[in-house]
């Protein structure tokens, strides 16, 4: 009988797909441990690389990081650099750091009973969610905290659990104790029917707030500091009330979060959900980093939900992501999460700065030369010599890249 696709091995699975020698051979080549790789996805056939660089200049809470970050786009790592370099230091706090679960009735015939009996049997409540996972207990975590939220027209509830994960992001720690709870509920409510037990990505209480003050005379070395504090405030409030404007603002936010994320073997899509929907906690889309004059200082603020882990996961499964964690030299879930928001707003305040200032493509485009020589095939000294002859363009495209590097090579 003919294997399905699942049941192959990863280079039967490779060998299937009819791919060219060239293809084949670029897929083939790997540096991951393959037992690692067709264990952690499934239909693995390859992995994929992505550049690794460091970004400097940061001191958080009085101490310095050399913070590892993994992108394929030219001018984050710089722009997070000169943007830690221009903020100073970075204060950053953590209230809490408690991950949520949802058991969702549907249907529901009597809410206040269910949400009142709740309330009154939270003793064997916390008991089953121990007994459900006894080791998050003994590592100083588990049950913090149980509600009920009423959805009344639509007959649904949801009963709400807030659990420590202590440094795992959590989700199967969750989920375990949603499951042994709802068993619990099933024997109390046997007339109501559960739609479902999982975990929330919506972060809401793990927020992390960075923050900074900024002499305006680091702003520009040339032009009026001043002036361009008022500026970069200007295009704060601006994103508060233009999605469109919003989107972008975060998207600079976003470039130096996902690649410290992505560094550290972390769940990019599960902090991307949560700070997207933060940014709409009020009802509209909104820019999340907040930037003002107060006398001669730019202050800006930051504060997103960032459930990132420590332990488990790709975290201790990618030897990269071990490497990344020790750059950082953080053990702690806490602590990564203060640089990640950090780097975070360092990066908006580059962008903001670049855009109300020389304008967003002078740095950008400089460092996308180098990107533009290696698409049109410049190799060894050619990618320099032709980043150079881009730069002194006033276009700078693939057509043109082509045609200055034949030029190179007469």
């Amino acid at each position: 009988m003919r294997k399905k696709f699942y049941q192959m091995s990863p280079q039967e699975r490779l060998n299937s797909l009819n791919l060219s020698e060239k293809s084949q051979e670029i897929l083939s080549e790997m540096a991951l441990d393959t037992t690692i790789l067709d264990n952690l996805i499934e239909n693995q056939i390859s992995e994929f690389e992505l550049p690794m660089g460091i970004a400097q200049n940061f001191v958080i809470n009085g101490q310095s990081f050399l913070i590892p970050m993994v992108t394929e786009e030219p001018s984050v790592i710089a722009a997070a650099s000169n943007g830690a370099k221009i903020a100073g230091n970075f204060v950053a706090e953590i209230k809490e750091r408690l991950m949520r679960g949802q058991i969702v009735f549907y249907d529901v015939k009597n809410s206040d009973k269910i949400a009142n009996e709740i309330l009154e049997k939270q003793e064997k409540i916390f008991e089953q969610a121990e007994l459900s996972y006894p080791s998050i207990v003994k590592r100083g975590g588990g049950l913090r905290e149980v509600s009920s939220r009423i959805f009344s027209s639509q007959k649904f509830l949801s009963v709400d659990v807030k659990v420590d994960v202590k440094d795992a992001m959590g989700a199967n720690i969750i989920n375990s104790i949603l499951e042994g709870i709802a068993e619990l509920f099933r024997r109390w409510f046997p007339d109501e029917k559960i739609l479902f037990s999982i975990l929330s990505n919506y972060a809401t209480e793990s927020l992390v707030k960075v923050t900074c003050e900024i002499p305006v005379e680091r702003l520009s070395k040339k032009a009026d500091g001043y002036e361009i504090g008022q500026k970069i405030m200007a295009a704060s409030q601006y994103s508060k009330i233009d999605p469109y404007r919003a989107i972008t603002n975060k998207k600079f936010i976003m470039n130096g979060i996902n690649a410290v994320i992505l560094a550290t073997g972390n769940d990019t899509r599960a902090i991307s959900a949560a700070i997207h929907a933060y940014a709409a906690k009020d009802g509209a889309y909104q820019g999340l980093a907040n930037w003002e004059l107060q006398e001669k200082m730019l202050v800006g603020e930051l504060e997103i939900p960032l459930p990132v882990a420590t332990v488990g996961g790709g975290v201790k499964v990618l030897p990269k992501a071990q490497a990344a964690m020790e750059i950082l030299g953080i053990s702690d879930a806490k602590e990564l999460a203060k640089v990640i928001a950090a780097v975070g707003l360092a990066q908006n305040l580059a962008a903001l700065r670049a855009l109300v200032s020389e304008g967003i493509q002078q740095g950008h485009m400089s460092l996308q030369a180098r990107s533009l020589a290696l698409s049109v095939g410049a190799q060894a000294d050619e990618i320099a010599r032709l980043s150079q002859e881009l730069r002194k363009e006033k276009v700078m495209n693939q057509e043109v890249a082509q045609n200055l590097l034949k030029n190179l090579r007469k």
